[in-house]
């Protein structure tokens, strides 16, 4: 009896330690093959996402009526665009996506994606708030890693910690996208994972902000997409 009382009381501390249904670090790409006009079209379509009235209704869907979100940019280095804002109603979207325009651009580089991984992971062990989800929205353009920590050992350490890794793959013309080895099949394979982890793909630059706004939708309301096959070629 004293157990079970027990249980209870440490299961009620935490869920009043909670403040926010999602804690989301949003991690764009911000390397060599990002030039600035695709930085500020980037910021632009999330800015533009996250103040979607569908975006919205997630938001005020969800158990707690908020999320805490973070933008973030990676290269060699990572870079806070826009620090973590407690999201519940338009006016604090508003507010969000006011941060994202208008910056310089702060990250430089060729590739780090397990630095960046990390970041993002250290971000929200220090933030001030507790989720009771935490996802990191991986966005990139190549699945390369040229410095820093491997992009295998990173995602070790941020799945350890409990937390899911979505990406969105952004493809050049010249990719083959969905084909064995392109660039959604490796993100696929080498970044995302944890409960529920998905994939969706911004089939160009065109599509960009509408795979954006599907992304968030999902992972705000935590469904998951259903798989998609992969043509054999």
């Amino acid at each position: 009896m004293l157990a079970r009382l027990l249980a209870l009381v440490l299961s009620a501390s935490v869920v009043q330690a909670q403040d926010t249904d999602l804690e989301l670090v949003l991690l764009a790409d911000a390397s060599g093959s990002i030039d600035s006009r695709e930085i500020a079209f980037q910021r632009q379509g999330y800015a533009q996402a996250i103040t979607d009235p569908e975006v919205l209704a997630a938001i005020g869907g969800t158990a707690y009526g908020s999320i805490a979100v973070t933008y973030v940019e990676w290269a060699a280095n990572t870079a806070v665009v826009a620090d973590w804002t407690l999201i519940d109603g338009p006016e604090t979207a508003q507010a969000f996506a006011d941060e994202l325009t208008g910056k310089p651009r702060q990250a430089y580089g060729r590739n780090a994606i397990g630095g960046a991984l990390l970041d993002a992971l250290g971000l929200m062990d220090a933030n001030a708030h507790d989720g009771w989800r935490r996802v990191i929205d991986f966005s990139g353009d190549s699945a390369n890693n040229w410095s820093g920590p491997s992009i295998e050992e990173a995602r070790d350490t941020v799945l350890a910690a409990g937390v899911t890794i979505n990406a969105l793959p952004i493809l050049r013309p010249d990719d083959p996208g969905r084909a064995q080895g392109g660039l959604e099949a490796l993100y696929e394979k080498r970044i995302i994972g944890g409960p529920g982890a998905f994939v969706v793909t911004a089939e160009s630059r065109d599509s960009f902000a509408e795979a954006v706004k599907r992304k968030l939708i999902l992972e705000i309301s935590g469904t998951v997409p259903a798989p998609r096959k992969i043509a054999a070629r």
